[in-house]
């Protein structure tokens, strides 16, 4: 179904004969399974396309017409079988390598499987929503708490199954959660949340995660980007839960759609390719002639009485011609070229390129331009903390402190820098920086740990958090657990979360008793913790340390320094009023921050709660105490900008293209150095909506000159 962003959910329901509340039948399943195949790609193509070659062709010809001749003669023993026996033992080998080059760069595509999920929550076959509906008739107050106790237990009524990702057909009831990969193609029908956003990088590009919505896209000819109501195949849930409906599986999927392109590419012959062909096509021609001269001249041979008869002597000097033939031809060259080939791919391979097609190593010597994405490519797709904020002191200047964040992954490895540039050896004795820590520990919903197999750290979650997560363990911990000797006898997985764990341990989130989870009297849900949301851009949690309840808070500047009437001091660790001008210098730091370093911002705060207080409210996210200002990036590689420079001293341009918003792509292109360090970026870089604007003579001059691509501004 290649247009259900533009449907509502009751068409898209009615499309495929499904119930929400049941999911699909078995005779569904087998029905769609029938009706939506998969795709497959034939061995035995790969294995054909090796002896698409002129060269090889004239070998295959000449093996057999000396096998035929060998047949003819009634001749017996590997004597007379062995030139062919050999010609189609060269040309065998020859397509070994080929096939079994390409082979491993088909398994390396097979990577992008690696982003699809093997298993799902599907719901087939239902039975719970007529349980659910008879609670009805009980009383509305009893009905919502039922129906809210019903989300979390649901799964223990039989309702919904895990299954292999593969066995989804379209019309399947999923649902998905945080750090769900998502298995198919799915247009939402249920928010089972406040909202669900998506980390769509590997698909769009685009590094910050994406809210989805249940609306329909009114656009027909909608982008990615555009289909706000559809969760990508490959991509990955990291805030929220919600259900959707399969519309595509398999090749039908946009990650299949991109996975079947890269296969279906045409391959354009390159200028060896052209030069053998026509090495091949005179030398057979050449080779004919000669041949036919041959057998010609011998004409009167061919009565000769040794040979038995006149059709056995032209028989006798065919195979003479024959002979001639097949040793004139370069039966190695083939082998010769396909090995050459594949030396350099295993080359390239050493260095993690990927050579789909073996003659394409030949022209990569060719290349003058290289379009690159940005995300994941020239990025490390991981979000970093790269500067902090904080108000040092009202009463003595500087009035405003700001540190530099080393590290641009989700390894917790990293030094923390003051504005002199001077390392701080041990940033968890600053105030400031020791609240950020415990408000980035506690006010988080996602996950980092280490991923011995990969040998990386690994994310579950929202990025951004994950990157708060990440700057915890950089600031360290108070005492003695701070000191780098103490952190690096951790093992890689201990060190993960060991930072955070102590904060989470130390402030003890709020968990609800049965009784006032939900109450009656008011007929709305007591929660410990605000989730985010569209309008107040922020989120809260309510904690608990000894006898102290503390609210820590993180949101968009503009909503908590709004939020705020007192500011924690970094030199002394008191809390004072928020003047008016300090609120001014924050905000002109923030936009510092948000405008010329591109950096996405967040603000962080707390408060200090009543002691006997179990659940919050929006009204409690007033007269907080600011805390400080993170901002982050996906930072570049390191290795980058000298592969950029590489690039221009070999005379080979180099454009960035990425779905990304301009600003923040300049911003990037400039630091690895894709601009090559000019001030003016006019006529260097557009958006999709600026190119097309320009006449066909202007586009044509802009892609001489041009440096990045955006799809947006």
């Amino acid at each position: 179904m290649e247009d259900a962003y533009a449907r509502s959910i009751t068409e898209v329901l009615d499309f495929f004969g499904v119930d929400p509340g049941k999911g699909l039948s078995d005779s569904q399943v087998a029905l769609h399974s029938k009706i939506y195949g998969k795709n497959g790609t034939p061995f035995w193509k790969l294995v054909l396309k090796q002896f698409d070659d002129l060269l090889v062709k004239i070998l295959i010809a000449a093996a057999a017409v000396s096998l035929v001749l060998a047949l003819i003669n009634g001749e017996t023993g590997l004597a007379a079988f062995l030139e062919p026996f050999v010609i189609l033992l060269i040309l065998a080998a020859n397509a070994a390598v080929g096939v079994i080059t390409e082979t491993n760069a088909e398994k390396a595509l097979e990577e992008l499987r690696a982003y699809q999920a093997d298993i799902a929550t599907v719901l087939r076959n239902g039975s719970c929503s007529s349980w659910l509906n008879s609670c009805k008739s009980v009383g509305s107050s009893i009905f919502d708490l039922v129906r809210f106790l019903f989300v979390g237990v649901q799964s223990v009524c039989g309702c919904f199954s895990i299954l292999p990702a593969t066995e989804l057909v379209p019309g399947d009831i999923v649902e998905v959660s945080v750090g769900c990969k998502v298995p198919a193609d799915m247009r939402m029908i249920e928010m089972l949340s406040n909202q669900l956003r998506v980390d769509q990088a590997i698909l769009t590009g685009e590094s910050c995660s994406v809210e989805k919505e249940l609306e329909s896209t009114i656009a027909t000819n909608a982008v990615y980007q555009d289909k706000t109501n559809i969760i990508f195949s490959g991509t990955v849930v990291v805030v929220g839960r919600a259900r959707a409906v399969v519309v595509g599986v398999g090749a039908n999927t946009a990650m299949g759609n991109i996975r079947d392109s890269m296969l279906r590419t045409d391959d354009e012959a390159t200028p060896l390719k052209k030069k053998l062909d026509e090495f091949g096509t005179f030398l057979a021609k050449v080779i004919a002639g000669i041949c036919i001269l041959v057998w010609i001249v011998n004409i009167g041979h061919f009565r000769d009485p040794s040979h038995g008869g006149f059709l056995r002597g032209a028989i006798h000097y065919f195979k003479i011609a024959v002979a001639l033939a097949v040793a004139a031809i370069p039966e190695g060259l083939p082998a010769v070229v396909t090995t050459c080939l594949a030396l350099g791919t295993k080359r390239m391979a050493r260095l993690n390129a990927i050579v789909r097609s073996l003659p394409s190593v030949e022209t990569l010597g060719c290349t003058t331009v290289i379009c690159s994405d940005k995300t994941g490519t020239l990025t490390t797709n991981m979000m970093s903390v790269s500067k902090i904020c904080a108000v040092h002191s009202v009463h003595r200047g500087p009035t405003i402190a700001e540190y530099s964040v080393s590290g641009t992954s989700y390894a917790p490895e990293g030094m923390i820098f003051g504005s002199s540039g001077l390392q701080i050896e041990f940033p968890a004795q600053l105030p400031c920086l020791l609240h950020i820590a415990m408000c980035s520990a506690v006010c988080n919903e996602s996950i980092l740990q280490y991923n011995p197999d990969r040998g990386i750290y690994e994310k579950i979650g929202e990025s951004t958090e994950v990157a708060l997560r990440v700057l915890a363990e950089k600031v360290g911990l108070p005492g003695f657990d701070s000191m780098p000797s103490a952190l690096h006898m951790l093992t890689k997985h201990e060190r993960a979360s060991y930072c955070n764990q102590y904060w989470e341990s130390q402030f003890k989130k709020i968990l609800l008793d049965f009784e006032i989870v939900y109450m009656l009297s008011s007929g709305s849900l007591a929660v410990s913790v605000l989730e985010f949301s569209r309008d107040r851009k922020m989120m809260s949690v309510l904690c608990s340390r000894k006898q102290t309840k503390i609210m820590f808070s993180k949101g968009a500047p503009e909503s908590i320094v709004s939020r705020c009437s007192n500011i924690l001091c970094n030199d002394d660790g008191s809390t004072v009023p928020l003047s008016v001008a300090v609120r001014d210098e924050l905000e002109s730091r923030f936009h510092s921050f948000a405008g010329k370093e591109t950096l996405r911002c967040l603000s962080l705060a707390f408060k200090q709660m009543p002691i006997g207080q179990q659940t919050l409210s929006f009204e409690d996210e007033k007269d907080l105490t600011f805390i400080g200002l993170v901002g982050m990036l996906d930072p570049p590689r390191e290795e980058v900008r000298n592969a950029m420079l590489s690039c221009m001293t070999a005379g080979i341009r180099v454009i960035v293209v990425t779905g990304d918003n301009k600003s923040t792509a300049e911003s990037l292109c400039n630091k690895i150095g894709a601009f090559d360090h000019l001030e003016d970026f006019a006529g260097r870089s557009y958006t999709a909506s600026e190119f097309e604007e320009l006449p066909a003579l202007q586009q044509t001059l802009a892609l001489q000159r041009m440096a990045l691509f955006t799809r947006h501004g």
